[in-house]
């Protein structure tokens, strides 16, 4: 995709630099076959209630939907809350990051570019997992939508990204793995990638306005 010379990338945090299934595989050994299932209603329950809130103009904590969507993932499986539900919601606040990341953000920083994150998480959410992860340093900036009261993919949220960058949108490189992600952050302009590991169908008009990569090492390469 060609365009204007990059000045500034965001990235997404959870699902894109930290894997939000790591906090089951540490702590959920015990849900046998039933943890997969659990780690997946759970990550589908927490986007579900960031965009029913959104929608209902009735903003509520991103540590508060995270806890709400284990609660509902637990129960619709009959596994009883206690210690695991302790246990995992502490793992959720220090996520491992995806293999490839460090070394990533590394390379991009080497190149001089502003890095920022741009996350649904709220800051201290961020800031400590992003620090347990080991890849803070790499980011001048990690940007909440705590301050706007809105989850992304609403307009508002780009805005603040592109705020902080003071550039235009086609100056700033944006990448998430989450498709809906990227699809907004597309549709407001940004230079988008959308990592795709998992090999997923296409979807919303990623195609039209995006690049897919398999690996965030792959970002390198697109910017050229």
């Amino acid at each position: 995709m060609q365009g204007m010379p990059i000045r500034a990338i965001l990235f997404d945090v959870y699902g894109t630099l930290l894997d939000v299934h790591s906090a089951i595989a540490r702590e959920g050994k015990e849900l046998g076959a039933r943890a997969e299932s659990v780690s997946r209603l759970w990550r589908q329950k927490q986007l579900e209630y960031t965009w029913v809130w959104s929608l209902r103009g009735e903003y509520r904590s991103f540590q508060t939907l995270t806890e709400s969507a284990l609660d509902f993932a637990l129960a619709a499986h009959g596994i009883e809350f206690g210690a695991l539900r302790d246990r995992l919601l502490l793992a959720y606040e220090q996520l491992d990051a995806f293999p490839e990341v460090a070394g990533a953000l590394q390379s991009l920083q080497r190149q001089g570019l502003r890095m920022a994150a741009l996350s649904n998480g709220d800051p201290e959410m961020l800031e400590n997992g992003l620090r347990a992860a080991g890849i803070r340093g790499a980011l001048e900036a990690v940007l909440s939508v705590a301050p706007l009261w809105i989850f992304k993919p609403d307009r508002q949220v780009y805005e603040r990204g592109r705020a902080w960058a003071a550039a235009k949108p086609d100056e700033i490189a944006f990448v998430s793995a989450n498709a809906w992600d990227a699809g907004g952050a597309a549709a407001f302009g940004f230079r988008t990638f959308w990592i795709n590991r998992a090999g997923q169908p296409d979807e919303y008009d990623i195609p039209r306005r995006a690049t897919t990569i398999r690996s965030l090492s792959d970002v390198a390469a697109g910017l050229i």
